[in-house]
């Protein structure tokens, strides 16, 4: 890539790494710690400090420190309207094409169940399971749905299925409460879920969620493959694809993932 492209400007360079520690710290940062911490001359923190308070995106405090100002909430609202997950799902699947085989979908989440809003079926795995926009089933069971519940406490888990989990699709299918509550410390550990064979015999699928701006999941990527055809190596390529394509959807939606969970 040419340099001359990647050049960028310093004082908004600067006055972005401002606005990102005011927004990640968790009190309200003087003029000195800004200083300190970016390792920007005082007098050039002053003025960008200055300049952004002038323009809304800074308020200075009666304690003489800072916080975000007003002017973001446009910039919130309008990027709200402006961003939608399944087109962006869209161009960011058209690019991908390490996985031929493969299914992959989007879901949102939906009481104890996960909407599919899109999907991409395979010819070999749609002979199995007909992943289509519209269809719903039950978060217990699929990667998606175990990886929104991963988001979830141990508690909140526990009252969604008071009554108990939903009626087994296999003989692979989570069967209490205990155990998905396990299956759903791994998923927090690794970073991604597995639907092991639990919605259609045969078939495993890998997910992760996409986040928005607060850090909260909007939506949930999976790939399903035929499990005769994931290999030690394959099923690693998987994994950091979907990993990937969460990340780059989560960056697109306004999340943070610098300050995660």
């Amino acid at each position: 890539m040419d340099q001359q492209n990647t050049r960028m400007v310093p004082a908004v360079e600067r006055a972005t790494r401002i606005l990102d520690y005011v927004a990640r710290n968790r009190s309200h940062p003087t003029l000195s710690e800004l200083s300190r911490e970016l390792q920007l001359a005082k007098s050039t923190t002053h003025t960008l400090c200055q300049t952004l308070v002038e323009l809304n995106l800074l308020i200075r405090r009666s304690d003489q420190t800072y916080q975000l100002g007003p002017h973001l909430m446009r910039w919130s609202n309008a990027f709200a309207r402006q961003s939608d997950v399944a087109t962006e799902f869209s161009s960011i699947w058209d690019t991908e094409t390490e996985m031929p085989g493969a299914t992959i979908t989007l879901t949102v989440f939906d009481g104890s169940d996960v909407i599919y809003i899109a999907a991409r079926n395979s010819e070999v795995s749609h002979s199995l399971v007909d992943f289509r926009a519209g269809m719903r089933l039950p978060a217990a069971f699929t990667a998606t749905g175990k990886s929104f519940l991963s988001y979830m406490n141990d508690f909140e888990v526990k009252r969604l299925y008071e009554d108990g989990l939903p009626e087994p699709r296999t003989k692979h299918s989570v069967q209490s409460v205990e155990q998905l509550l396990g299956e759903l410390s791994e998923i927090r550990k690794r970073g991604y879920s597995i639907d092991n064979q639990q919605v259609a015999e045969g078939i495993v699928c890998f997910g992760a969620s996409v986040l928005d701006s607060r850090n909260t999941p909007i939506a949930g990527v999976a790939v399903s493959l035929l499990i005769e055809d994931v290999t030690e190596e394959s099923r690693n390529r998987i994994i950091e694809t979907i990993k990937r394509i969460a990340s780059r959807l989560s960056v697109r939606m306004g999340a943070d993932l610098d300050f995660q969970r």
